[in-house]
């Protein structure tokens, strides 16, 4: 468990001792924390509840036909091609999960950078963003850390460069594909060119990567009321932000103007919240409204000014999101199959 502890506390205690250099975005120790995470995540060895069933993608991904998988016959794209190269080539798992960590921690990162309060952000990233997701969830990483990317470019603005990032996120896990629809709030251009750009990127990704499988996912997920341990917790950890945008939604709209956007997914992760059945659909796709964590947590100083100061605040988050780790590594159903952590770089 040390290892995890150590992955928590290096950016907690920065976000403790820099809360009050709120917007101080100095380079040189992200450089450190992205080699150190990147290495972490991406050269863990049976680490991850999905560990064996990630090892048959790549052992399969040699009877691939290249065509085939740019076509989406064998699965998610981005990563059937993916393991098809490295398998191609000998390369081996390890040159798999360590793309797909670079891909994760570095769209995280300068997500987390473009907040107020980047430590703050990176810290509650970290126990489940980081640890269960991106250390178990290799895909869905994927998809998360160029959703990271989507969102900057949406904020600014800039409708194609976020659904080119959505796009290529589809493409590692089709879910991704519900995020489409966001390119609507984009505060520029009219409102026509919008809809006609979101309406066939979503017909384009649908098709390629949804179409055959959309079936499949509804008879698992809903109809056969599929369960996850855990659910209502991460749902519930998505709420609690979505519902402190939405109350000091006034000082929001004059601090981070360009934001608006965010007040959609915090009305996501409420309807997540009402809904009792399929909890692991909505556990899939309350995945997508995790940013909600980094981004208000990260701006709560800026919102709070009057009322907290931003040490307390700092303070208050970190043991808060303290309590979360402490909680899954001890009694989470599932936390086994990341105990012990281990690394190909110390395995001899």
């Amino acid at each position: 468990m040390l290892s995890y502890w150590l992955m928590y506390l290096l950016p907690g205690v920065a976000a403790i001792f820099m809360a009050n250099r709120l917007r101080d975005h100095t380079l040189s120790p992200w450089v450190g924390m992205w080699l150190l995470y990147v290495i972490l995540i991406g050269l863990r060895f049976e680490v991850g509840g999905d560990w064996f069933n990630y090892l048959r993608h790549y052992e399969f991904a040699l009877h691939y036909d290249l065509k085939d998988i740019l076509l989406g016959k064998g699965g998610d794209p981005g990563y059937v091609l993916l393991n098809w190269i490295a398998a191609n080539n000998d390369w081996g798992m390890e040159f798999v999960n360590l793309v797909c960590a670079i891909v994760f921690v570095t769209g995280l990162i300068n997500f987390c950078r473009q907040q107020p309060a980047p430590w703050i952000g990176f810290a509650v990233a970290v126990p489940y963003l980081v640890i269960v997701l991106g250390m178990g969830y290799t895909r869905q990483g994927v998809a998360l850390g160029l959703l990271f990317w989507a969102l900057i470019w949406l904020e600014r603005r800039h409708l194609w460069h976020f659904l080119f990032f959505i796009g290529i996120a589809a493409m590692f896990h089709k879910s991704a594909v519900i995020l489409v629809p966001l390119g609507l709030f984009v505060t520029k251009g009219n409102w026509l060119y919008r809809i006609i750009a979101v309406a066939s990127v979503l017909y384009g990704l649908w098709s390629l990567t949804l179409a055959d499988a959309i079936d499949s996912m509804w008879v698992n997920y809903v109809d056969a009321q599929m369960q996850s341990s855990g659910a209502r917790v991460r749902v519930l950890m998505n709420l609690l932000p979505g519902l402190v945008l939405l109350f000091f939604h006034k000082r929001w709209r004059v601090a981070f103007p360009e934001g608006r956007f965010w007040y959609w997914m915090a009305l996501g992760s409420i309807a997540a919240g009402l809904v009792e059945f399929a909890s692991t659909a909505v556990d899939r796709l309350s995945l997508y409204l995790t940013p909600l964590q980094v981004v208000v947590l990260s701006r709560l100083p800026f919102l709070l000014c009057k009322e907290i100061s931003p040490e307390t605040l700092a303070v208050i988050t970190i043991l808060g999101y303290a309590a979360v780790l402490f909680v899954w590594l001890n009694y989470a159903t599932h936390a086994v199959h990341w105990i012990p952590y281990q690394n190909t770089m110390f395995l001899w």
